[in-house]
């Protein structure tokens, strides 16, 4: 969600301007459960390409932290060349809509109180008229895009779906590790960065751990 700014926004020299602060929560306000909802507040405008644009504004996204559609990549032929098939099947789930509708109308409410008053021009994105729960799907529908966290494609795991083992070795070929955001198995509540790094940090203590009992068993056939 886009709104005009009525003002100048001074931002930090140190800001990007599209992540000044986030928000996670749950959409029924449930405490009991994780977070199903981030949002991320910026001082840019960010809306699609067919909306007007002014050069002051602040946005507001909502992404989903657990969204249920689930995925596929699939080979293209026998060619190792040939790129994968890759299916992500965003939106599939009409629950998932139902959370964003859901967090865009949280949104809005936030932008219309007295903290903004003096701020707030008009609003961008999705657009003041855009109001019941079908216009606000359509709207979704056509402008929701990812955050580039998708996980799962080389499962780790011991069961018939799992493609590496609890060390990120991969079943069935000998010598080979897959390091990286593919070997979760669910996807986690906030973002991958950091859990990525911990992943690669893991492996790099389980090679050297490897390497080192290796080493050890040469030297005792050697002797």
């Amino acid at each position: 969600m886009s709104s005009e700014a009525t003002q100048h926004l001074h931002t930090e020299i140190t800001s990007n301007g599209a992540g000044e602060a986030g928000l996670f929560l749950h959409s029924e306000g449930n405490l009991d459960a994780a977070p199903d909802l981030e949002m991320i507040f910026g001082l840019i405008l960010s809306s699609p390409p067919d909306c007007r644009n002014s050069s002051l504004g602040f946005s507001g996204k909502v992404v989903l932290t657990h969204p249920e559609n689930i995925g596929s990549v699939s080979l293209r032929g026998l060619d190792p060349k040939d790129a994968p098939i890759i299916r992500m099947n965003y939106l599939q789930s009409q629950s998932d809509v139902k959370k964003l509708v859901a967090g865009i109308k949280l949104i809005r409410q936030l932008f219309q109180t007295r903290a903004f008053d003096e701020f707030r021009g008009e609003e961008i994105a999705p657009g003041a008229d855009v109001i019941s729960d079908e216009a606000l799907e359509a709207y979704t529908r056509e402008t929701c895009n990812t955050v580039h966290h998708p996980v799962g494609t080389c499962k780790m795991g011991t069961d018939p779906m799992a493609v590496v083992d609890p060390e990120l070795r991969v079943h069935g070929v000998e010598g080979l590790r897959v390091v990286d955001a593919s070997i979760m198995p669910t996807l986690i509540t906030g973002h991958t960065n950091a859990p990525t790094i911990m992943l690669g940090e893991k492996a790099a203590d389980l090679i050297k751990a490897a390497s080192g009992v290796s080493q050890r068993l040469q030297k005792a056939i050697a002797k």
